[in-house]
């Protein structure tokens, strides 16, 4: 995703300057180790559902201040580095914006996305 590109596009929304003051993006990528015992990770294999994803952005977007969500979910094999995940919200107020991101972060990672490290032993 080009974020710059994104940021642009968002803001010639009409009603962008009405109803944002904040922007927010969660770009997440593939460490090279492991969250559950900091093992070496050398690819990870990602499945979204990109139905959930469609349906908690859907959920998201009616929460107060916010006036757009865009998510970007990449599905395949990535190595350490790789984008996996963007997320942006743009809302009127930043405790609007900040707990609407974490949450949705949180929910799509838990409900929406499968990921199975493939370690150096692996390949």
């Amino acid at each position: 995703m080009d974020i710059t590109a994104k940021i642009k596009e968002l803001k010639s929304k009409p009603g962008f300057t009405d109803n944002c003051g904040m922007i927010l993006i969660h770009n997440g990528v593939v460490r090279n180790w492991s969250r559950k015992d900091k093992s070496a990770v050398s690819l990870l294999e990602v499945t979204p559902d990109f139905n959930k994803i469609e349906a908690l952005r859907q959920e998201f977007l009616q929460r107060e201040g916010i006036f757009d969500i865009i998510i970007e979910a990449y599905s395949g094999t990535f190595k350490p580095g790789d984008d996996l995940l963007f997320i942006i919200v743009a809302g009127d107020l930043r405790e609007n914006v900040k707990s609407v991101l974490a949450e949705l972060l949180d929910k799509v990672k838990s409900e929406a996305v499968a990921k199975k490290e493939i370690l150096p032993v692996d390949l």
